[in-house]
């Protein structure tokens, strides 16, 4: 099916041609024509399946043929880290580029005065994060009556960070008369009360297994003991093949850890977690686009919202805390029906949550060893810590927050051992979250 036979007007059709697409994925042939019909929509597919389009094609379509009301925000796209936030802008501004369309991005971690200078100005369409935006609309930033589009992207992760109550409050600042798009990769049955109380008599477009990896990915497993994780890595990145990877670490200290390790290897790195700053973050990403990096080493911030085409290997160096992260990890590679491998490493008493991955995939992780690497060989130097700084001054600034701790979701915990606890815990590794609150602010 071509992008012609969708309704698209040429201005847009063009600009895909651009892009390089001849043929809509799944999930796009199946949601626009609904989309561009006005109906609500619920749309779930796999990671790298193409959800942007899905729903920025037929927005562009129907804002192109309607007259804007004055200087008003027409759409509002909400999404849950400032990656995906800049990959969506991407993206619009990909597909817009024929149009005379005026996009805005809201999120934390920079100077606020030139987004309230956006939204004083009138932009038709904002793509933010929820904490940041609630900030400005509380403060009577932004003309809010005009929206005809909301958009929750990646909406079982905002669940899970918990910005469902900032989201509530955003939302009853908004026209009741306009269009609901919630798209995600998977759909809790926790997304699916949200979804009645956002959405109205929304249609739902589901394409393969709700929490099934793309197909086309590669997924094996190395039985490592945890104290020759490095040193398997290091062995792996000598291999030809691992030409662009993606390396997920549970913690900040231990991406950075594995960072420093990786540069005195003389292998390209950078880092991205939510230590960095927005700048930093920004740059890193641009890097490993561009291939001036090799190697990414990412906390779960970096799950959603990184669409790089080429990876070539994604590593889970730590094991993912819930099977959902395993899927959005692995989905960094195999985008768009590209091949790609996911590597796992598997120390001796993570079998059990290995074995509740496999169960929730479907399949079974084939394992892996490497030839001549030595399994059994004692534990390497650590890598020297960077010197510290001077010690800050008491008062003033506070203690700085820890890690977090390992605690339940949404869904409860895993099993396999790792502890678990209600809808109210927080999850450790990107530091502390509540389930109730406001969620954490990117």
């Amino acid at each position: 099916m071509p992008f012609q036979s969708l309704g698209l007007e040429p201005r847009i059709l063009a600009a895909i041609k651009d892009a390089g697409y001849t043929e809509p994925t799944p999930i796009q042939a199946a949601a626009i024509p609904k989309i561009i019909a006005g109906t609500d929509v619920i749309g779930v597919a796999q990671t790298g399946t193409g959800k942007t389009a899905a729903f920025v094609l037929p927005m562009l379509q129907l804002l192109s043929h309607r007259e804007a009301k004055g200087r008003r925000i027409r759409v509002l796209v909400l999404a849950p880290t400032r990656e995906l936030v800049a990959q969506i802008e991407e993206n619009v501004r990909a597909y817009a580029k024929h149009l005379p369309l005026r996009v805005a991005l809201i999120f934390g971690g920079v100077g606020e005065r030139p987004q309230v200078e956006a939204l004083r100005d009138g932009v038709e369409l904002i793509i933010a994060c929820p904490g940041r935006l609630l900030d400005l609309m509380e403060r009577r930033h932004g003309d809010f009556t005009g929206i005809e589009f909301l958009v929750l992207d990646e909406a079982d992760r905002m669940l899970d960070m918990g910005f469902i109550p900032a989201i509530r409050r955003i939302v009853r600042a908004l026209p009741k008369k306009r269009q609901t798009l919630l798209f995600s990769a998977t759909l809790s049955p926790e997304i699916e009360i949200l979804t009645r109380e956002f959405l109205h008599q929304p249609v739902t477009v589901q394409v393969g297994r709700r929490s099934n990896p793309a197909e086309t990915v590669t997924q094996v497993a190395y039985e490592v003991p945890r104290h020759l994780k490095l040193a398997l890595l290091v062995a792996l990145l000598e291999k030809p093949d691992f030409d662009t990877v993606l390396i997920f670490s549970r913690t900040k200290h231990g991406a950075d850890r594995i960072a420093r390790k990786l540069e005195s290897c003389k292998i390209t790195t950078a880092t991205l977690h939510s230590n960095k700053s927005q700048n930093h973050r920004l740059r890193s990403l641009k890097a490993f686009k561009a291939g001036e990096v090799r190697v990414l080493v990412a906390t779960d911030i970096a799950a959603r919202g990184i669409d790089v085409t080429g990876i070539s290997h994604v590593v889970n160096y730590d094991f993912p805390m819930t099977n959902e992260d395993y899927v959005h990890r692995i989905g960094r590679t195999g985008r768009a029906n590209a091949v790609g491998d996911a590597i796992s490493f598997v120390c001796p008493d993570e079998h059990g949550d290995l074995r509740s991955l496999e169960r929730f995939i479907g399949r079974g992780l084939p394992r892996k060893r490497l030839e001549g690497f030595d399994y059994t060989a004692a534990a390497p130097p650590e890598p020297p810590a960077p010197p510290r700084g001077p010690r800050p001054q008491r008062g003033g600034q506070g203690r700085p927050g820890g890690q977090g701790g390992r605690g339940g979701n949404a869904g409860g915990s895993r099993g396999g051992g790792r502890p678990g606890g209600g809808s109210g815990g927080g999850r450790g590794g990107e530091g502390r979250r509540s389930g109730g609150g406001g969620g954490r602010r990117p």
